[in-house]
């Protein structure tokens, strides 16, 4: 009875946090009417229709003509990827580096020692965006970043940094303290048996933290809305701006909502494993 209570409660849930994307993709292929009255089920409260996808040039009859709003589309989303893909490249390079200085060695600054150094870098996630909002648009705009990739990457991988930083960190203290030592022994430097026999055991971690990283980068509005105008706008930028003279048009947020979550579903499906092993390890400790 217990068992079936506890799927029961799992299942329940499942279906609330998959309800969202399904409605998403369903609201894709409804038409203004079947919006309004809020039909829910495909081919018994209406007929899918391509008006969403054709709204933004990806239906199947107008992907083979040019289209302006697939122009578009497909230049926020070649942003959204060099930039999401570029701040957690960036970040997993620079959390690693910090991650395995401070797994494997002890520093001292001021008070401050290993657990008060990963402490203060997490520490950054507390302050809200719109703190930094003023003093981030002040800047950009002296260092000429403004509605530029590289100044969305920079950011970015400010914002994802400690993130890694903290899963590489445990990813590096499951591995033993004596393969280090065995390396060094073999003749490797510091950096040899990081590169040649760290970093290979801690894949899963890596990769965990790439795509929580990407994840992040790709979802994020708020400075994407307000350091860009046109060139480096991103995907959440054009979700967000679909609307007409009569309103919101849902068809078009759902469609542009649906291609933007595509590649991240896609990517949770292949490294599934990966994810899985990486964020759990040391749960056991």
């Amino acid at each position: 009875m217990a068992r079936v209570l506890i799927y029961s409660a799992l299942l329940f849930w499942a279906f609330i946090c998959l309800f969202p994307i399904y409605w998403t993709v369903t609201t894709s292929f409804k038409s203004a009417v079947d919006v309004t009255q809020g039909h829910l089920i495909p081919w018994l409260d209406f007929q899918p229709d391509w008006k969403g996808f054709r709204s933004i040039g990806l239906s199947p009859d107008t992907i083979g003509q040019f289209s302006n709003p697939r122009e578009e589309f497909l230049s926020r989303f070649t942003n959204s990827v060099i930039t999401s893909a570029g701040a957690s490249f960036l970040a997993l390079v620079l959390g690693s580096l910090a991650a395995y200085g401070l797994s494997r060695f002890r520093y001292k600054f001021a008070w401050m020692r290993n657990d008060d150094i990963l402490f203060f870098f997490m520490s950054q996630l507390i302050l809200p965006p719109v703190v930094l909002a003023l003093p981030f648009l002040v800047l950009y705009k002296a260092l000429a970043l403004l509605d530029t990739r590289v100044g969305l990457i920079m950011l970015y991988t400010l914002t994802v940094l400690p993130i890694v930083i903290w899963i590489m960190r445990d990813q590096f203290n499951s591995i033993p303290l004596e393969l280090d030592e065995a390396a060094f022994v073999d003749g490797l430097s510091v950096w040899g048996a990081f590169l040649r026999i760290i970093l290979p055991l801690a894949l899963p971690g890596m990769v965990a933290a790439f795509i929580l990283s990407l994840v992040l980068c790709w979802n994020e509005y708020f400075f994407a809305a307000l350091l860009t105008s046109s060139d480096a706008k991103t995907l959440p930028v054009m979700v967000a701006s679909q609307t007409g003279s009569q309103g919101i048009n849902w068809w078009s947020m759902a469609a542009l909502s649906t291609a933007a979550i595509a590649p991240l579903v896609l990517v949770g499906i292949f490294l599934e494993r990966y994810i899985v092993s990486g964020l759990t390890t040391g749960a056991g400790k």
